[in-house]
């Protein structure tokens, strides 16, 4: 009896983890679809601008690089250096701008028991990051047929990256969302913010083409860790690559933490409409 009582409450635990996750998938799958109509709507090609915008962009800036030869401090194809640096700003930098402000819109919703803060920043930050994603893959596979791009040598590093990306992106994005709540400088200061942080994340240069002495204190952005991670994956041995991966991942944790604690003071200070 006695090792039968624990296997029984551990099991009633799980299904009961089992059933609150399920709740909780069912939930942010109805906000992502609702955010998916309210964004895009149905009108002219409604779902797909989720990732023909972000194609759009990174096309653009990679013909503008093409025809103004533009030099990145490498001896990389222009077209693969711009696909992988300005698809991973279009993670990073997206996600915030989508989290602040979030809240409002949906306050009506928050009446209903099983909707939280979280999962808003949650189905929007899915959305952000798929379309990212979706845009990457699609430009990656379109300039490798036509051959302006090889094919990557490692693919399971630049997953890595681009996870890692993703992490800190998000964590950010749902700190500086719920932080939102308190005051309106969030999102008068994280526009010019994230534009300020543009030359410096990595996307337009290589960390080993950087004078020796700025290249330890680049690595204190923590995008560029993750670009430079994607970038290694990408090119393999055409690039000697720099990166710091517990400080990214640290910072990713940190982050993590400032989001959830500031996620749980929002949960107990907003009122639904």
């Amino acid at each position: 009896m006695a090792s039968t009582i624990p296997r029984t409450s551990l099991a009633s635990r799980l299904a009961a983890l089992n059933r609150s996750a399920g709740i909780q998938w069912r939930v942010i799958h109805a906000l992502l679809m609702r955010e998916i109509l309210t964004r895009y709507g149905r009108h002219n090609i409604g779902f797909l601008w989720l990732f023909v915008e972000p194609m759009l962009f990174t096309t653009g800036v990679t013909t503008i690089w093409s025809l103004t030869k533009a030099v990145h401090g490498s001896n990389l194809p222009i077209v693969a250096f711009a696909l992988t640096g300005y698809s991973a700003v279009l993670l990073w930098r997206n996600m915030p701008s989508r989290c602040i402000g979030a809240i409002e819109p949906n306050l009506s919703l928050m009446f209903h028991r099983n909707v939280r803060v979280i999962d808003i920043f949650l189905a929007r930050l899915i959305l952000e990051a798929g379309g990212a994603t979706i845009s990457f893959v699609t430009l990656s596979i379109f300039y490798i047929y036509i051959g302006w791009l090889e094919p990557p040598q490692n693919m399971l590093t630049i997953v890595e990256g681009w996870l890692l990306i993703a992490w800190f992106g998000s964590s950010l994005a749902i700190f500086l969302g719920a932080l939102a709540e308190k005051t309106e400088l969030v999102d008068k200061i994280w526009h010019p913010m994230s534009y300020l942080a543009f030359p410096l994340s990595g996307a337009g240069f290589m960390v080993d083409a950087l004078p020796a002495a700025a290249q330890k204190y680049i690595l204190f952005v923590p995008m560029v860790n993750g670009v430079e991670l994607v970038r290694e994956g990408y090119f393999g041995t055409q690039v000697h690559a720099r990166y710091d991966l517990p400080y990214m991942v640290g910072c990713c944790v940190f982050f993590t933490i400032l989001a959830l604690a500031q996620v749980a003071v929002a949960n107990r200070e907003i009122t639904p409409e």
